[in-house]
């Protein structure tokens, strides 16, 4: 969803080391929010927190945003899914065994294959449902474990990584359905969808027990808050620069670099049992997305 798409030229390598920050932004990112719940900030709060800034900093460089996004009904199931990503995703990471969500989360292209022929008419085709098979035994593989009859989700973090994969694949449709809405109105929807959802789960999961309330501010958690969020914020500027100077195919598989950040982190700070099952799992799913993003496009049909 780029910002500021330029037709000039420029050297691929910038591209490519722009959308690589993103990614790294994001495979890292469990790490402080590990650090907040330490603090005593749950995730949920956390993510509220963070997207505020981002919104803030948004509403300052594109004032007309707001009125964009209020007018538009299809922004709020934007919203919505960007916004059930991140509650997905931040609570997983943070609570689970961070590579065994990172690649349960990228069974992604799986759910877009999905969506795309119920929301957009693309019939899946041979070689997709190939790689349907391919991320379904990955996940099979990475799922079933010594004490389960079947390869189902064990945890809540397991539930949450699929679920923030599928909430994913969900608002990269929605993009694509919204492609000649003004950019500056997604990107308010997204973080406003993430900051609210995330707000609202969190005040449910409070009543419920589950949340904890939000602490006392402290200096410390603060600035580790708007530190995270301002990464935030410079990973989607990279991603907007990156996404809008490369093919859709080579930007995917960029991104796909976010599993190897994320597997490196979690063994280096001992928050992932990488087993040769996890091994094995996750190589297909990653096979499986990585050939998705080397398939060419295929033209539009009726469902």
């Amino acid at each position: 969803m780029p910002l500021n798409p330029s037709s000039a030229p420029h050297p691929p390598l910038f591209s490519v080391l722009a959308l690589m920050f993103n990614a790294l932004v994001w495979g890292v990112s469990w790490w402080p929010l590990r650090q907040l719940e330490l603090a005593g900030l749950h995730p949920l709060w956390a993510t509220a927190l963070i997207y505020l800034l981002a919104i803030a900093c948004t509403l300052l460089a594109f004032p007309g945003a707001l009125r964009q996004w209020l007018g538009q009904p299809a922004l709020w199931a934007l919203a919505l899914a960007a916004g059930m990503t991140n509650v997905c995703f931040n609570w997983a990471v943070t609570v689970g065994d961070v590579v065994r969500v990172v690649l349960l989360f990228y069974l992604m292209p799986l759910w877009a294959s999905l969506l795309a022929w119920w929301l957009l008419g693309e019939r899946p085709r041979g070689a997709d449902l190939l790689r349907m098979l391919l991320a379904l035994a990955g996940v099979a593989v990475v799922l079933k474990t010594p004490g389960s009859d079947w390869p189902l989700p064990q945890s809540l973090s397991d539930w949450l990584g699929l679920a923030g994969g599928f909430s994913f694949a969900l608002t990269n449709v929605m993009l694509r359905r919204l492609h000649q809405t003004p950019a500056p109105a997604r990107v308010l929807a997204m973080f406003g969808g993430g900051s609210l959802l995330s707000a609202l789960t969190a005040l449910v999961g409070l009543g419920q027990g589950l949340v904890t309330p939000l602490p006392a501010p402290a200096l410390g958690w603060l600035l580790l808050a708007a530190g995270l969020s301002l990464a935030y914020l410079g990973g989607n500027v990279a991603l907007q620069y990156g996404a809008a100077r490369l093919r859709s195919s080579t930007t995917a598989l960029v991104m796909l670099s976010e599993v190897l950040f994320a597997s490196v982190s979690a063994m280096a700070l001992g928050a992932a049992e990488l087993s040769m099952r996890v091994w094995l799992g996750g190589a297909l799913i990653v096979a499986s997305a990585a050939w998705s993003a080397w398939a060419p496009a295929q033209p539009k049909t009726s469902a």
